[in-house]
């Protein structure tokens, strides 16, 4: 029996129409899924699916979702988070070619809140991994490179949280419907944006936080090495513990504008 599936012409290019062919068939398509964006149980049987074709630099992921919550597309992403996600989706651990375990790659956890910085309470995303980042292409033996691999992307020290940082060109934050849903980079060769962070589920965010991103069109963002923040469950500790990662020269800023609303 067909699935009720739509798979987009993007999609369709990247994955070929024989692929394509057999998915609308039903010969390769799921009849039940975890929806890729809500994370609710669908049925491909029953209601409108979108097929979503994660991609990264040399793994690419068919995910299924709700038509409802996103249209079919290919979603660009960084090659970490990709492997990342393709683990808590199997629930596996991946292993080398000698067959060794790999060792558990860090993801970044975001906070949302509203930080007071020149006499006006500015929306602010925090992005902490929960370990160390080593450089893309070797073993992670020089240490935590998260700080250093975000200053060469332009992000700048910040030793205070006395003035606004400088706006990062290229880059933004998508809120869509209310939700926050991805931070975003410039693709390869000025290509489209990518997502540098992209939230398997969209995240609530508060209508004062909302207010101010919509009201200032820009977000900042700050980042800071593994422990060096943590989950602080109120705004005055979350600034207490940006204050101590400036003051220690652990945090780095941008200004990002605002894409979505």
């Amino acid at each position: 029996m067909p699935r009720m599936l739509d798979v987009s012409e993007d999609v369709r290019a990247e994955i070929g129409d024989a692929e394509a062919d057999r998915l609308l068939i039903g010969d390769s398509a799921p009849g039940s899924y975890d929806c890729t964006s809500c994370r609710t149980p669908g049925d491909s049987d029953q209601e409108r699916t979108s097929t979503v074709l994660f991609v990264g630099d040399e793994t690419a992921v068919l995910a299924f979702a709700h038509a409802t919550c996103i249209p079919s597309q290919v979603v660009q992403i960084a090659e970490d988070q990709l492997q990342g996600a393709v683990r808590s989706i199997t629930g596996s651990e991946q292993k080398n070619p000698e067959g060794s375990l790999m060792p558990e790659q860090a993801v970044l956890g975001i906070t949302s809140g509203l930080v007071l910085i020149e006499d006006d309470l500015r929306p602010a995303l925090v992005v902490e991994p929960t370990g160390p980042i080593a450089r893309p292409g070797t073993d992670g033996s020089a240490g935590d490179q998260f700080l250093q691999l975000l200053l060469e992307q332009g992000f700048q020290p910040t030793p205070h949280l006395n003035r606004l940082p400088g706006v990062l060109r290229g880059w933004s934050v998508l809120l869509a419907m209310g939700q926050l849903h991805a931070v975003l980079q410039p693709g390869a060769g000025g290509g489209n944006p990518v997502a540098w962070w992209q939230a398997h589920q969209p995240l609530q965010v508060t209508e004062g936080w909302r207010t101010a991103a919509n009201k200032a069109q820009s977000v900042l963002v700050f980042a800071a090495p593994a422990g060096s923040i943590g989950q602080q469950p109120r705004e005055d500790l979350l600034r207490d513990a940006l204050d101590k990662a400036a003051v220690n020269g652990l945090l780095v800023a941008a200004t990002m504008p605002l894409a979505g609303t």
